[in-house]
């Protein structure tokens, strides 16, 4: 099950696509597959099926952005998070050989296309939960148990 948080970044970027879906892309798709349609024979027309297809995947996306902006739940940053990971933290770890990540944690809806996201719901942000920096955390993965230490936690306010 996934969890309903998100930034307000994250929500904004869903809602912007889906405002370009439904604004600016399906009616382009939808005049593409009418002026297929007005060539004659379907069954053969590329085109037509094409667009057809896209305008499947278009209003499939529609529905899962507007089911699931409906469900998803705002969290600004407040100042009682400071010093601790909380959600929308940005954190950077450190682990035994001193080598160094980056990464901020957010909404599962929030982290295709970005290498420094990671889901509330994974195992490392789980484990970093209300560290503070200089804590330690365990985190148990495929190759085995990693040790990382908090180095900061920053917030955008």
């Amino acid at each position: 099950m996934k969890t309903n948080l998100i930034t307000r970044a994250g929500f904004t970027k869903l809602t912007d696509e889906l405002n370009y879906l439904w604004r600016e892309y399906r009616p382009e798709i939808t005049q593409k597959v009418a002026w297929a349609a007005s060539l004659g024979d379907r069954s053969e027309n590329a085109d037509y099926k094409e667009n057809k297809r896209l305008l499947r995947q278009i209003d499939r996306r529609v529905r899962f952005l507007r089911k699931r902006l409906e469900e998803v739940r705002i969290v600004d940053y407040s100042p009682q998070q400071q010093g601790r990971v909380f959600f929308g933290a940005w954190v950077v770890i450190e682990d035994e050989s001193g080598q160094q990540r980056r990464f901020r944690i957010v909404g599962p809806d929030e982290i295709y296309g970005r290498n420094d996201y990671i889901s509330i719901d994974s195992p490392m942000a789980r484990a970093l939960l209300k560290k503070q920096v200089d804590d330690e955390v365990t985190v148990a993965t495929p190759t085995g148990t990693k040790y990382w230490l908090v180095h900061t936690i920053e917030y955008e306010s």
